[in-house]
C-alpha cells in the first residue's frame, strides 16, 4: 500500500518537496493505524483509505488548475497553499479520529459520522475556493471558521 501511495504521488506531483510531505503524511497515518489496534481498526483503515484517494484526487485537480492558470503567479502559491492546507487537515482527522477511538469505544460510530460529515464540508469549502478564486484573507477567515465549528464540535463531544 505504501509503494503504492508513493508511486502515486509521484506521478501525480512534479516537485519533489510535495512528494517527500505526502509521503509523509502517509507514513504518519500508518503508523497511527499501527498504534491503535484495536477491533475498529478496520474501519479506520477503510477511512483513511478513503481520505488518501481524496487528497490524490485533489493534488490532479490543483495541479491540472495551475497548469491552466501559469501566467498568473497569486493562482499557483493560492494552490500550493491550500495543498499545504489539506494535508494539515487531513493529519488532523486522522489525529482527532485515533484519539477518540482512544477515549471512547462506544461512542467510535458517532464520530465516524461527524468527522466524514466534516471532511465533506472541508472538501466543499475548497472547491468553492478553486472555483471562485477567493483571495488569502477569505481563505484565512474560512479556515477560521471551520476550526471554531471543529473546537465547537468536540467541546459538544467532551
Amino acid at each position: 500500500m505504501m509503494t503504492m501511495t508513493t508511486m502515486m504521488t509521484m506521478t501525480t506531483t512534479r516537485r519533489r518537496t510535495t512528494t517527500m510531505t505526502m509521503t509523509m503524511m502517509m507514513m504518519m497515518t500508518l503508523m497511527m493505524m499501527i498504534t491503535t489496534m484495536t477491533t475498529i481498526t478496520m474501519l479506520l483503515l477503510i477511512v483513511t483509505i478513503m481520505l488518501l484517494l481524496l487528497l490524490m484526487t485533489m493534488l490532479v485537480l490543483m495541479m491540472r488548475w495551475r497548469r491552466r492558470s501559469r501566467t498568473r503567479t497569486r493562482a499557483a502559491t493560492t494552490t500550493t497553499t491550500t495543498m499545504m492546507m489539506m494535508m494539515m487537515m487531513m493529519m488532523t482527522m486522522t489525529m482527532m479520529m485515533t484519539m477518540m477511538i482512544k477515549m471512547m469505544m462506544t461512542m467510535v460510530m458517532v464520530m465516524m459520522m461527524m468527522m466524514m460529515m466534516m471532511m465533506m464540508m472541508m472538501m466543499m469549502m475548497m472547491m468553492m475556493m478553486m472555483m471562485m478564486m477567493m483571495t488569502m484573507m477569505m481563505m484565512m477567515m474560512m479556515m477560521m471558521m471551520m476550526m471554531m465549528m471543529m473546537m465547537m464540535m468536540m467541546m459538544m463531544m467532551m
